[in-house]
């Protein structure tokens, strides 16, 4: 596997390759992913904007053809599994349909989620 590309540049370029319709929702979870956790760092991982708090990776989002998707990893969508029905999931994978209007509300609660359930995995090591 390739090296991260860190950077908010490198992530600037990845929004940038999307059609303005894709480019504009890219950004707004950006924005809200940075709203969650304003100290994060940006890179690109996997191929696709990964933002991290202390060098572990929180959250990924992704632009596809049809569809944005937000990666919380397994806890995260199990979490809000019942807000979930009308949008396709895996394991750790939420497809929101560009056809649909996005629910930014709810990508807010899944990442800030995530940010506490990380934030609390380093104050139990801590107490450790």
């Amino acid at each position: 596997m390739n090296e991260p590309t860190i950077g908010t540049t490198a992530v600037d370029a990845y929004i940038a390759g999307y059609p303005e319709k894709v480019q504009g929702i890219l950004q707004e979870m950006r924005a809200l992913i940075l709203r969650a956790m304003p100290d994060a760092a940006q890179k690109i991982g996997y191929g696709i904007p990964t933002f991290t708090l202390n060098g572990k990776n929180i959250v990924h989002i992704g632009g596809f053809a049809n569809h944005v998707s937000l990666f919380p990893g397994g806890e995260g969508v199990e979490h809000f599994l019942p807000e979930l029905d009308a949008y396709k999931t895996s394991r750790g994978t939420i497809q929101f349909a560009l056809d649909q209007p996005i629910p930014y509300e709810l990508i807010q609660r899944i990442v800030e989620f995530c940010v506490q359930k990380h934030r609390s995995e380093i104050s139990r090591k801590a107490a450790q």
